[in-house]
């Protein structure tokens, strides 16, 4: 009975390379807390979001800056670091789902960065 349950889960098929984790070599990892449902999430499972926003929003912003004293004065900014549970993440549309042809590619999403226009590139050769 034990060989065929042995030969069982090794032919068992596997979806991702890594689990859906980024343990590699180690045997536990820490837990984080879901930002959004507190669940226990072991930190390298955990779908990291960075986010730096100003504090006070664009429509209160003008309006501070003309109440304000000092008129070359910069507002803070707000960094937050949330660690959201992979059905958080889903629901919330952090992170999507993908084709088993798509969970292939590694390489992470082109970023744009707020407030920046993209510039083409320009010829070398001319």
């Amino acid at each position: 009975i034990a060989s065929s349950i042995t030969s069982y889960l090794s032919k068992m098929t596997k979806k991702r390379r890594n689990g859906g984790r980024n343990k590699n070599g180690r045997g536990h990892v820490k837990f984080m807390r879901c930002s959004n449902c507190g669940r226990c999430v072991p930190k390298d499972k955990a779908i990291k979001k960075f986010i730096i926003r100003n504090i006070v929003e664009a429509a209160a912003l003008r309006d501070i800056g003309d109440q304000s004293v000092y008129k070359s004065y910069i507002l803070p900014k707000l960094y937050v670091k949330l660690h959201y549970c992979v059905s958080c993440a889903i629901h919330s549309k952090v992170v999507r789902n993908r084709s088993r042809e798509d969970r292939r590619i590694r390489t992470p999403p082109v970023r744009g960065i707020p407030g920046r226009q993209r510039q083409p590139a320009q010829n070398q050769n001319k």
